[in-house]
């Protein structure tokens, strides 16, 4: 019989993982028999492949078990607000202190699971991933060691982008705690590729500098102008990126002129000015008094 992860691992999608939180936080059936042998005429549940499927009624024939039914009915009103989502598994000596406490965090947690004693999932509006790593911080500091790392909820399946991420577990001692910020599935499916570059695997205070600067550059910068900007930096030939950097900075204020000196941006490789354009969709404007 299937067990609370097994529900977790058969995530097709992003709202498949979370409406799976959900159920498991509730009630999810328990057929007390297993379903009929694949065959031409039968067949169990299409989804699970283990329990029988719900019974044919009104000419309709169901394809799935009374469980995965309920997820995959649950998960059609979470499509709308999916991609604002992020999820975060967890690899810990101890799990953190909201969790430990059955406390929720000041951040809106939209799902949440505990494995076991060293591993978690959680699911919160990336939005809310800087102060949700700035607790992490405050509340546990130098007690908590370990891999956190970060993924979207669309993209490849959910089940196996977990069980990726558990396998990559193996690969960093337990000395501190570190982030790896996989922004795409891509970097969960090679991260030795991105991790060769730096831009892939973070010490938690390295990872939180790095959304506050995030912050700065989405306070200071319109949209329109971090478009220009990333268009500018792009440019191949060094002198036609010389007279278009110009003409942009004339545009600009003086605080924000001195902040992407400061940064040297221009220096930045490739792969790290794009780390901080996707980190710009996690963050959000601080809220003015």
């Amino acid at each position: 019989m299937l067990n609370s992860f097994d529900w977790i691992r058969l995530s097709h999608t992003g709202t498949e993982l979370l409406a799976t939180l959900k159920c498991l936080k509730e009630f999810i059936p328990k057929p007390d028999s297993l379903g009929p042998p694949h065959s031409a005429i039968d067949s169990p549940c299409l989804r699970c492949w283990i329990y029988p499927r719900l019974p044919d009624s009104e000419g309709i024939e169901h394809l799935y078990c009374q469980s995965c039914q309920l997820i995959i009915d649950r998960s059609h009103g979470m499509v709308y607000n999916i991609r604002r989502m992020t999820v975060i598994w967890g690899f810990v000596n101890i799990l953190p202190r909201q969790l430990r406490d059955e406390k929720a965090f000041n951040v809106n947690i939209i799902g949440s699971y505990i494995h076991d004693k060293n591993h978690f999932l959680l699911v919160i509006d990336r939005k809310y991933l800087k102060p949700w790593t700035e607790e992490i911080i405050i509340y546990n500091g130098s007690d908590m060691r370990g891999l956190i790392q970060i993924f979207p909820t669309t993209g490849v399946s959910m089940g196996d982008m977990i069980c990726r991420a558990m396998h990559q577990e193996a690969n960093r001692p337990m000395d501190k705690l570190r982030v790896r910020f996989h922004s795409t599935p891509r970097k969960l499916l090679t991260p030795h590729i991105f991790d060769q570059k730096g831009i892939l695997t973070f010490d938690i205070s390295d990872f939180l500098s790095l959304l506050e600067m995030a912050t700065i550059f989405r306070v200071l910068l319109k949209p329109e102008e971090q478009q220009m900007l990333h268009d500018i930096l792009s440019i191949k030939d060094p002198l036609e990126e010389q007279f278009y950097w110009g003409r942009f900075q004339g545009n600009l204020n003086q605080k924000t002129k001195d902040m992407l000196n400061s940064w040297k941006l221009r220096e930045w490789t490739k792969e790290r000015i794009k780390l901080l354009y996707e980190i710009v969709d996690y963050v959000t404007l601080p809220k003015s008094n």
